[in-house]
């Protein structure tokens, strides 16, 4: 048996990274699996389902939180070595291949990386005796990590919406990604509100340094 493994949610400044595990014999996955960026929405949400609902195949699902991403001791190629982790842990038995998008520029050092994490006989849930291997594009490239793509981007947009839900003076949080002037603009109206960013944010991302200086100043300016 083997195990693929990817996350989502590595840019955005609002809500959490989300990396999700796949355990199956590949003939049991959807035929139209594939990266989840090539899916429509709505079929990646059917295509999560089924994998869930089948007896043989093992999903997990794995969150990195706003404030352990702003941990300043740490960095996104750690994350996300600790988010798949914690996924593959959820799944994996012993003898197991484990495929994962890499998330390093170097495949081998991800691998090695991710091998370590899983494997760490410091930790009551390791899986001993693995063998991972990590590949730029895997998402692409292996239906495994194709399924687990998609299984963590519907984590990721149900996360996304339950963000918007729980914002709803503010008419929409928008994608969450600094790019998106929705975004933008929720997290400059709820700052103008109360003088700092919400706990859905990465503090430590530059947009929301941006935001909180663009407030500073037009106070100063006010004053």
């Amino acid at each position: 048996m083997y195990v693929g493994v990817d996350e989502a949610g590595k840019g955005p400044v609002l809500g959490p990274m989300v990396a999700a595990a796949v355990r199956a014999d590949p003939d049991d996955l959807p035929p139209d699996v594939d990266d989840s960026k090539r899916v429509a929405p709505d079929r990646r949400e059917a295509i999560a389902a089924t994998l869930r609902d089948r007896d043989d195949v093992a999903v997990a699902v794995a969150y990195v939180e706003p404030d352990e991403i702003d941990a300043p001791d740490t960095d996104m190629n750690t994350l996300t070595v600790r988010g798949q982790a914690r996924a593959v842990r959820a799944v994996a038995a012993a003898g197991d291949r484990v495929v994962a998008d890499a998330g390093d520029t170097s495949e081998a050092r991800f691998a090695r990386r991710l091998d370590d994490c899983i494997t760490s006989l410091d930790r009551t849930d390791a899986v001993p005796g693995v063998a991972v291997e990590a590949a730029h594009g895997a998402d692409e490239d292996d239906p495994l990590v194709g399924a687990a793509s998609v299984v963590a981007k519907v984590a990721r947009d149900a996360s996304v919406a339950a963000i918007d839900a729980a914002y709803p003076a503010y008419g929409g949080v928008g994608s969450g990604y600094p790019s998106d002037p929705t975004t933008r603009e929720f997290l400059r109206a709820y700052v103008a509100d109360h003088g700092d960013v919400p706990d859905c944010a990465r503090r430590s991302w530059s947009t929301c340094t941006d935001v909180l200086a663009a407030a500073e100043q037009s106070a100063l300016d006010d004053f």
